[in-house]
């Protein structure tokens, strides 16, 4: 009966977000906060995901589940969980011998830590890989191969791509290392929710990733991890250490280098992968790597960032002859 002040589409038009009026057939898709129109694709994971009608239509593909663990303890699940654990110990990074008594289990990767500076925090120095009855050890930038009486015979594949030493094997798993503290590990689907330690269950589900050996279900990263160690002689983690509250001269210069992931360089990415948890473990590493080697935790810590945004499909160049150079005709 009376006129009421507002803004609607006419009718047969929907409301597309952006202050516009278009045919459903145009409706966009929103993923990360960001707006994408219709007939646009985007990639997660291994799928391709296309826009239709203002839904997301993907593949399905079945997908490599990937862990990360790289710099001083910090760990990103296969299901994706972000946490950190620092413990100067060996401990069970990802194995299929779990709970079942009955399953042998045809793997295992042991991560062992050692203080990387003199405020206590810890460093992947040296990774263990058990196929079978071969067991791989990899430090000091080589790796060499034990063969043991017993077990299965597991066929393994190494091959240098780039900068990483990459070891697949034949049972579905695959160990990208850069030969320094990072480290890749990535399980073909078929152990999905097979497998235990420290990168979780692979269940697609992150809540559930703090199974301790015992099969409990835990909060407390450090409880969690401490449960992976392989030997009990090994002290517990009691409490997180915060290398910046011990070193707050070097809180500035950390913060100052490690901004460069939530710059204008990686901008194409940060709608893609949350750089957040990445600047704040580069910020930890930044201060605690004090006893040499400042800038390899650094760039270790921004390379793993970068490597999430290229499997986000976010190509981002950031090193530069300041910034982490790799002198590529040097090792070609």
């Amino acid at each position: 009966t009376e006129c009421i002040s507002g803004c609607v589409c006419p009718e047969g038009l929907f409301d597309d977000g952006r202050g516009g009026c278009v045919e459903q057939k145009d409706c966009p898709c929103i993923h990360n906060n960001e707006w994408y129109s219709s007939g646009e694709k985007i990639k997660v994971d291994c799928n391709t995901c296309t826009c239709q009608k203002g839904v997301w239509k993907c593949t399905d593909n079945v997908c490599y589940g990937t862990c990360m663990i790289y710099g001083s303890g910090h760990y990103n699940t296969f299901d994706g969980k972000f946490y950190d654990f620092d413990g100067s110990c060996e401990y069970v990074a990802t194995q299929d011998f779990c709970g079942d008594k009955n399953s042998s289990g045809s793997f295992s990767i042991i991560t062992e830590n050692v203080p990387c500076g003199t405020t206590g925090v810890t460093c992947s120095k040296a990774i263990k890989m058990f196929l079978g009855k071969t067991e791989l050890k990899l430090e000091n930038k080589e790796y060499k191969e034990i063969q043991r009486d017993v077990g299965d015979d597991v066929r393994y594949w190494n091959r240098t791509v780039g900068l990483y030493l990459v070891i697949e094997a034949s049972n579905g798993v695959m160990l990208i290392w850069d030969k320094k503290t990072t480290v890749f590990i990535k399980l073909s689907p078929d152990y999905k929710g097979k497998v235990c330690g420290l990168c979780g269950n692979f269940d697609d589900k992150a809540n559930n990733d703090f199974t301790t050996r015992s099969g409990l279900q835990e909060s407390n990263p450090l409880n969690f991890g401490n449960s992976w160690k392989q030997s009990p002689m090994c002290p517990d983690v009691t409490q997180e250490i915060k290398p910046c509250d011990l070193k707050p001269h070097r809180k500035s210069w950390a913060e100052k280098e490690c901004s460069i992931i939530q710059s204008e360089v990686f901008k194409i990415c940060h709608s893609k992968v949350n750089p957040l948890p990445f600047y704040e473990a580069c910020v930890h590493d930044a201060c605690s790597c004090d006893s040499g080697g400042d800038c390899e935790c650094f760039c270790s810590a921004v390379a793993a960032y970068a490597q999430e945004c290229i499997k986000a499909e976010a190509c981002v160049f950031w090193r530069t002859p300041d910034i982490c150079p790799i002198f590529c005709d040097y090792y070609n």
